[in-house]
């Protein structure tokens, strides 16, 4: 089950996530569902449809349930299967 203490060694594809935090402040607020993921980059289903962005140098809010967790991207840059503990 995913908690907020696990959260970051669970798939987040499927979570619904909005950017509180980034370099590039173009990007504060951006909302969406996680629909992939790449080393450095979340593609979000936005109402302006799909997004590229990068994970680096941005703080990530995610959904999930009723909680509200913060990720910081710069420790979600790797692979999916790298952050899940798969071979690397």
């Amino acid at each position: 089950m995913i908690t907020a203490e696990n959260i970051t060694l669970h798939e987040l594809i499927g979570l619904d996530t909005e950017i509180t935090q980034s370099s590039n402040v173009q990007l504060v607020g951006f909302k969406g569902k996680v629909v992939d993921e790449t080393k450095s980059m979340f593609v979000l289903n936005t109402h302006k449809g799909m997004k590229k962005i990068p994970k680096e140098n941005t703080i990530w809010q995610f959904s999930l349930r009723s909680n509200k967790i913060i990720l910081d991207g710069n420790m979600l840059s790797k692979r999916s299967f790298e952050r899940l503990g798969g071979k690397t």
